[in-house]
């Protein structure tokens, strides 16, 4: 018999957010009647000299909202609408040169892009920055109306989350949702509207312990500090931490501030440390990447489990976040999150202790003007308490996705994927003799 651990990715409460699961199914059939209204195109994005892959790369199909990025092998999957397989692409990534390939040169498979490190001159690397890096994260933080999309969008999202013991996989959540993402300037909480989802779990795998992530989407969503800032940098906080400025650094040919931050010494709570980039002309903040201090074990556990047997000590051992925006004519908006959770369970009368990770990410593939403001029903929302559901019909249909743009799975996540399509074949064998 299972036991039951339910883990949140955020250790803040959200109480106002309103309920609702929606699962669409679409079957094969339907899938392969539908029209093919666009061309696939797939590779890799590396570093020019070391062949390195470049993780988080960004790529997008120029004069449109459709994008993706690498995945943390440096691997990319982007399916270009019809219409603008005569766009070209550009492809940009933090201290790299900014590169654009005209799509018709691509071939649909095993294309490998090339990015070249941009050189910063000593004294550019050097440049006289503001006195106060406090102060510039401040003037960042309050700039976001002008900087950042101040309208109403919709935006579609892949979202992914898997748990693995030490190196396997046990659990593999997908999803497309729907965001109605309010101004920037607003405090309306973004709405949450779930198209269409896949789930599987091995739980041969578990070890007896059910592991469950509650939030989903809201986990990578609400990573998003510009939007929600008060989920780590408050009024009150900020005078909590220390800051000081790195070596900078470009991105789209633009110098950017790198802002190291950390808790003071005197703070008990745990709180974070990391590095902001922010863009030196505008004073956007254009990436941010943190961890949460995790000194204090106990307090860090309270933080994040939310249900456990009482057999077991559960802590993290790792916890770490990261926001990325992109820009579109002059205005930035949330493009990519990701959030690691790494745990250690100690049972009590049992030689060996088990080791997990939880992993989500999320990423925006499109978007579009709400000049109507249109926001979902109450009763279409989803909540963030969730956790998503098992149902691993869609791993059966190669073309689940249709034109959905997603993440590319890494080796292991599509050996997994493999392994489910394996498993639901036999299934469908064995009952279909038993039914003969």
């Amino acid at each position: 018999m299972f036991q039951e651990y339910i883990f949140s990715a955020r250790h803040y409460s959200v109480k106002y957010l309103l309920v609702f699961f929606l699962y669409i199914g679409m079957g094969t059939d339907i899938v392969l009647a539908q029209a093919i209204t666009y061309t696939e195109y797939s590779g890799e994005v590396l570093d020019a000299d070391s062949k390195k892959p470049l993780i988080f790369a960004t790529l997008t199909v120029n004069n449109t909202n459709v994008t993706t990025i690498t995945n943390s092998e440096g691997q990319f999957s982007l399916k270009v609408p019809n219409e603008y397989t005569e766009n070209n692409l550009t492809i940009a990534f933090l201290g790299y040169k900014t590169k654009q390939i005209a799509i018709t040169e691509l071939e649909q498979k095993k294309n490998k892009i090339f990015m070249t490190e941009f050189v910063m001159a000593l004294s550019e690397a050097r440049i006289d920055a503001p006195n106060d890096a406090e102060a510039l994260v401040k003037e960042t933080l309050n700039k976001k109306g002008d900087n950042y999309l101040n309208e109403s969008t919709v935006m579609t999202a892949f979202y992914r989350e898997t748990i693995k013991k030490r190196r396997t996989n046990v659990s593999l959540s997908e999803a497309v949702v729907n965001i109605y993402k309010t101004p920037y300037s607003s405090k309306k909480t973004d709405a949450l509207e779930l198209y269409k989802a896949r789930k599987s779990t091995d739980y041969t795998k578990l070890d007896t312990v059910a592991l469950k992530l509650q939030g989903g989407p809201f986990n990578t969503l609400f990573i998003d500090m510009v939007k929600y800032p008060n989920y780590i940098f408050t009024v009150e906080t900020l005078a909590y931490y220390d800051f000081s400025f790195d070596t900078s650094t470009r991105v789209n040919d633009q110098l950017i501030y790198v802002i190291d931050f950390k808790q003071k010494p005197e703070i008990i709570d745990p709180l974070y440390h990391g590095k902001l980039y922010i863009d030196a002309e505008n004073k956007i903040l254009t990436s941010a990447i943190y961890s949460l201090n995790i000194t204090d074990k106990r307090l860090a556990s309270q933080m994040f489990v939310r249900k456990k047997p009482k057999n077991a000590e559960v802590w993290p051992t790792e916890v770490s976040y990261r926001v990325d925006y992109r820009e579109k004519d002059g205005k930035w908006y949330y493009g990519y999150s990701n959030v690691l959770l790494e745990f250690k369970i100690n049972w009590k009368k049992r030689l060996f202790n088990s080791v997990y990770s939880m992993n989500c990410e999320m990423a925006i593939t499109d978007w579009e003007k709400n000049p109507d403001k249109t926001y979902p029903k109450h009763k279409d929302r989803m909540k963030s308490s969730i956790i998503l559901s098992d149902e691993a019909i869609g791993f059966a249909d190669p073309y689940f996705w249709g034109e959905y743009n997603i993440i590319e799975p890494e080796k292991s996540i599509e050996s997994a994927i493999k392994k489910i399509q394996r498993q639901l074949r036999k299934n469908k064998t064995i009952n279909g003799t038993a039914a003969r």
